[in-house]
């Protein structure tokens, strides 16, 4: 059973910074791509960042520049640094897994776990 845990959500000010992760157990397959995507209330589901076997990452350009995503393969686990946070980043941030779908916009369709809130004010 594939199963993932985020942790690292919480609440700042603008400006500050918050890091994710996400540990991913009982997944085998040949490809391991990682990625995060958010939701806010009355808001569409947005692509974050993802990172494939190979290291190649994708950012949305909402976040590109202020946002970095990592991965410990020994770990299996993915991270997602948030820095220079706004209260537009403010969402329900989720953490997914897939051997399949590796793009911000597919993501989702991967293996989720429960996700974890980010609130950042002004």
């Amino acid at each position: 059973q594939v199963q993932l845990v985020e942790s690292g959500g919480g609440s700042v000010q603008a400006g500050g910074s918050l890091r994710l992760s996400c540990a991913a157990s009982g997944y085998n397959s040949n490809r391991y791509c990682m990625g995060w995507f958010r939701q806010a209330p009355g808001q569409e589901r947005e692509g974050v960042a993802r990172i494939d076997d190979d290291g190649s990452t994708s950012y949305a350009d909402s976040v590109k520049g202020r946002f970095t995503i990592s991965k410990d393969n020994a770990k299996n686990t993915a991270y997602l640094q948030m820095n220079s946070l706004k209260p537009e980043d403010t969402a329900m941030y989720y953490c997914a897994v897939s051997g399949t779908f590796c793009s911000l916009g597919t993501i989702y369709l991967g293996y989720g776990g429960q996700g974890t809130q980010v609130t950042v004010s002004s």
